[in-house]
């Protein structure tokens, strides 16, 4: 089930942390490291209207509520938001999975975590392990039910 998500700290944290619009992953950690008790979440983000699919999205949870801090460049209606995670790390994981990652590949970008191989495909991509599937799949088919024609007006 969607925890809640939270417009105002959403904003809040955004602006707190000067986030970039197209950076998903990037503000994401950033608001997991200045958000007390916060986890770092990878997954998919759907909502009806363009693009029609999830969206590889990145967000914050906390015990309670997700804290989206991509939310001011998004401009869609947020109570028809659907999170559909994947990957959720404590901000000690996050770190020390960073700092591997740029010991280990120092050219490439450290976000997004996929995990360990083996890769499952979602959509046109390889990327991220069965939990990934999952969660797209999921996300899939919401995107699906809330993107349908509306025929009673034809």
């Amino acid at each position: 089930m969607n925890k809640p998500l939270d417009e105002a700290l959403s904003v809040e944290i955004s602006q707190r942390i000067k986030s970039k619009a197209k950076k998903t992953f990037d503000n994401a950690y950033k608001a997991a490291l200045a958000t007390e008790k916060a986890k770092y979440v990878q997954g998919f983000l759907v909502f009806p209207g363009q693009p029609y699919r999830p969206i590889e999205h990145a967000w914050v949870e906390l015990e309670e509520s997700i804290v989206d801090p991509n939310l001011p460049y998004l401009q869609k209606n947020t109570k028809y938001f659907y999170y559909f995670p994947a990957e959720s790390f404590t901000v000690k994981q996050l770190k020390a999975i960073i700092e591997e990652s740029k010991e280990d590949y120092p050219e490439d970008d450290p976000l997004p975590i996929y995990g360990d191989a083996p890769y499952e495909y979602y959509g046109d991509v390889m990327l991220g392990g069965k939990n990934y599937l999952n969660a797209y799949q999921a996300a899939e088919a919401k995107s699906k039910e809330i993107n349908q024609p509306n025929l009673e007006n034809n």
